[in-house]
């Protein structure tokens, strides 16, 4: 793989380097590679609202999940203007296709579409994630679709550091 130096993704290894989030996020773990298959299957699911491909999706994730401890799975939200638009959280509708009751401990202020953005734009990010609820000494595991410059679950799971998380890993459907 282009993006792994040795067992470690590069951004990873990037991110961690930068003094201001390190440590923020314990490990990503990506299930698929978003190659063009990937990409038509996760388009059909959060572009074109095929919600039961969320169940496809959660088959892989299972096995996944089965190996991680946590305490709760958190969405990484939508602002109101993206999921009304979309209909749902693509994240969320994960969750619960992998049998699992989603926390919102996070909101999203409304920006651009991260799709719309560049690399550097998108790693470069303000923060747009705010506490909704606390829950201190938790390991939260964070559920998102793609893995792409790791800058939105990064954000989230500082935000989640700050209000006193024990711990946060994530899992993505694919790695970009």
């Amino acid at each position: 793989m282009k993006y792994k130096s040795g067992n470690q993704c590069t951004d990873c290894i990037r991110w961690e380097q930068d003094q201001e989030w390190a440590g923020t996020l314990v490990k990503n773990f990506s299930l698929v590679t978003y190659n063009d298959f990937a990409k038509e299957m996760v388009a059909q699911f959060k572009f074109r609202g095929d919600y039961v491909l969320a169940a496809v999706f959660a088959a892989f994730m299972k096995k996944k999940l089965s190996s991680i401890q946590f305490d709760v799975m958190v969405p990484i939200p939508l602002s109101d203007e993206r999921l009304y638009e979309r209909g749902f959280n693509q994240s969320e509708a994960l969750i619960q296709a992998c049998g699992h009751e989603p926390r919102r401990l996070l909101s999203r202020i409304h920006t651009e579409k991260q799709s719309k953005k560049s690399r550097s734009e998108r790693i470069h990010l303000s923060q747009v994630f705010q506490i909704v609820h606390t829950i201190p000494n938790q390991k939260i595991l964070l559920i998102d679709d793609i893995y792409t410059t790791g800058s939105t679950l990064r954000h989230a799971a500082k935000c989640l550091k700050e209000a006193g998380a024990h711990s946060i890993s994530s899992v993505t459907f694919a790695r970009g």
